[in-house]
């Protein structure tokens, strides 16, 4: 990878700036603009390693179709960890994609889903993180609304579920 700084497309619960910037993620993490990646579904099919449904940018090729996030500097020097916390090579890829903001399309890098599992559901915090991203970058209302409605499942792990919710007090 390049030394000069990337862009990444975050669309889950790295929307939200205080876990994309976690020491063990991408501290230089720095959000530059509100972004939609057009053809593309959001679905949570994604297996994590604690079993659950994670974000995934589905392709539809449906133009009017479109996964809403944010668009976030990274220095290159954060890219391994991010991809380590991400499991790159363990259910997500790095893809360029290119998105739109309100202003430009950008050329950005994100993760995509590689092995997909469309039965899963989130746990309760990762959709928590994931709406608390959105919200924070204020997203389109209707996204917003419509990520409020997705079904989830609590999680039985409770001190993983009280670790994760520590991102948003």
């Amino acid at each position: 990878m390049s030394d000069a700084l990337q862009l990444y497309f975050a669309y889950g619960s790295n929307m939200l700036s205080r876990r994309l910037q976690a020491p063990d993620r991408a501290p230089s993490a720095l959000a530059l603009a509100v972004a939609s990646l057009p053809g593309h579904r959001l679905r949570f099919d994604k297996r994590g390693q604690d079993g659950s449904g994670k974000c995934d940018a589905e392709f539809s090729a449906v133009e009017q179709d479109c996964v809403h996030g944010v668009v976030y500097q990274i220095d290159p020097a954060h890219w391994p960890a991010l991809d380590r916390a991400e499991g790159l090579g363990r259910g997500y890829r790095r893809a360029m994609v290119e998105v739109r903001s309100a202003t430009q399309s950008l050329q950005c890098l994100t993760y995509l889903a590689t092995d997909k599992h469309p039965d899963l559901l989130p746990f309760d915090w990762y959709k928590a993180l994931v709406l608390a991203g959105a919200e924070q970058h204020d997203l389109p209302l209707d996204y917003r609304r419509w990520l409020h409605e997705v079904p989830c499942l609590a999680d039985p792990d409770r001190a993983r579920h009280a670790l994760n919710m520590t991102l948003l007090e």
